[in-house]
């Protein structure tokens, strides 16, 4: 499974997260919301580091990262992290691995 994310979308997270060079964020699954790939499960966020990466992506040197241990909520899918301007936020696009 790989992370990806776009330049705009790491200003974002730059921006609400006052993140700098060198700063780690998780990508985590909680209990509730949505998503494509898990029902009744969602991903949230927030500055951590990595005790057991399943996958990471280093952007504007800031790394994205994903515990082993969530791996499992990506269900074969690819994540990439684009922006959008409409709505001024991140949005998930999962990608089904080939």
């Amino acid at each position: 499974m790989n992370i990806s994310i776009s330049e705009q979308a790491t200003e974002w997270y730059e921006r609400e997260l006052n993140l700098h060079e060198g700063d780690s964020v998780r990508l985590f699954v909680r209990y509730g919301g949505s998503s494509p790939v898990q029902s009744g499960f969602s991903l949230g966020i927030n500055k951590d580091h990595p005790v057991k990466a399943g996958a990471k992506t280093v952007s504007r040197g800031i790394s994205f990262f994903i515990e082993e241990n969530d791996i499992w909520y990506f269900d074969g899918h690819d994540l990439h992290i684009a922006y959008s301007e409409k709505y001024d936020e991140p949005v998930f696009d999962y990608q089904k691995l080939q």
